[in-house]
């Protein structure tokens, strides 16, 4: 992940859909870390593309938790259920160029279907050639072929994929209306300019995909780096499906200084007790 230092744009897109956990914040410190290193720009985005599941009140909390812990953005924070013209317009090119189709499949009818590796079932291509007669389309996917995507993650090293096999004709507008995260995280990141990605390795699966699209727009492609992944005493992802504790601000200087411990960072002991400014510094 090298790169000149002024060209370094990197981000940390959280899911306000809770508030900030120890996973998330690992993904925080990993990101700015990178990016300040760099010489480079760090900015901070609401992925709350997926309205039914996220609120202002957890985005509110996770800024205030950010602030609280010493992070700083450049730039104002951007929120994706602000920016859907922007989706609905690199969804009108993809079906321009034929690269989308409607579906008009039920989640039960696909429940059988092939799991991903992201636990998202794998789209037999019922609708791929055409809506089944009586039909009416619910929602819109795009078509990935024969294809594969490989990338060197900074990490992971050197990912493959067979998108057909591993993830299908994946969602990029709902049947509830909603653009799918796949897209809106692809067209953010390019209007954004960003140069690098550093995430949690739990989005691994979903890089190939993400990088497909950028293929079909003409978008460029990021380097990425995919951190491990914190997990609870069960072997769980923290998350809020885990319901993984949320950081306590009241003291985040410890918080913080077990985010770089687990970085590999090997902060000296006696910053455990230190206040954010000291860890920073």
């Amino acid at each position: 992940m090298t790169t000149a230092k002024s060209a370094y744009r990197g981000r940390f897109a959280p899911s306000p859909s809770g508030p900030l956990h120890f996973g998330s914040l690992v993904a925080a410190a990993g990101s700015f870390l990178e990016a300040r290193t760099r010489g480079g720009e760090w900015l901070l985005r609401m992925e709350d593309v997926d309205q039914p599941r996220c609120s202002m009140a957890a985005a509110g909390e996770i800024i205030r938790a950010l602030e609280a812990l010493g992070f700083a953005w450049d730039g104002e924070v951007v929120w994706q259920s602000r920016r859907t013209e922007a989706y609905a317009a690199a969804l009108e090119r993809l079906k321009a160029a034929g690269r989308v189709f409607p579906c008009g499949c039920t989640r039960r009818e696909l429940a059988d279907s092939a799991i991903a590796p992201d636990g998202a079932a794998i789209y037999p291509g019922t609708c791929r050639q055409g809506l089944p007669e009586g039909r009416a389309p619910r929602a819109w996917r795009i078509a990935v072929g024969d294809v594969r995507i490989s990338f060197d993650d900074a990490i992971q090293g050197r990912v493959v994929s067979d998108l057909a096999s591993e993830a299908g004709d994946f969602i990029l507008l709902r049947a509830d209306g909603f653009y799918a995260y796949q897209l809106a995280m692809v067209v953010d990141d390019a209007e954004a300019g960003i140069t690098h990605v550093v995430r949690g390795a739990d989005l691994l699966a979903s890089t190939p995909r993400q990088i497909f699209l950028q293929q079909c727009l003409g978008l460029p492609t990021p380097g990425y780096a995919h951190l491990p992944v914190a997990v609870n005493a069960a072997g769980e992802k923290l998350s809020k499906q885990t319901r993984a504790a949320p950081v306590d601000i009241s003291r985040p200087g410890p918080a913080l200084f077990a985010a770089l411990d687990f970085l590999g960072q090997r902060p000296p002991p006696e910053l455990s007790r230190a206040t954010v400014a000291e860890i920073w510094a």
